[in-house]
């Protein structure tokens, strides 16, 4: 046996790295990483772009299409006001069928009253 391979060598001892050092580390990996990201994602739409010609997908295909926004219309000046045809003291209704009946006329009808005794 050779003399440097049969004495047995202690293991280094490694240093603990600074946190200046271990900064540096982190900076070089993620300039290492981003650069590495970059290349893949080159690639990724490369192959992409190339199925997606290929297969002829479409946009909606593959869940791009954007919802149309919904527009609330606002109402115009020329839009006339519902007449008041009915009043107990400040509280007034049209009568009309847009939404739902005020609670006073609700609570009118249910305690059994006519509304035509609030009538203008």
């Amino acid at each position: 046996m050779n003399e440097s391979t049969s004495k047995r060598t202690k293991p280094m001892a490694t240093a603990t790295p600074t946190f200046d050092e271990l900064q540096a580390q982190i900076k070089k990996l993620t300039e290492q990483a981003q650069a590495v990201k970059k290349t893949e994602i080159e690639t990724v739409l490369k192959d992409m772009k190339a199925n997606i010609e290929k297969y002829g997908l479409t946009a909606d295909q593959l869940g791009f299409t954007t919802a149309p926004k919904k527009t609330i219309k606002k109402a115009s000046s020329s839009t006339k006001e519902a007449v008041v045809m009915y009043q107990n003291g400040n509280l007034t209704w049209s009568g009309a069928a847009r939404g739902r009946k005020p609670k006073w006329v609700m609570a009118a009808q249910a305690a059994g009253e006519d509304l035509e005794k609030y009538r203008i």
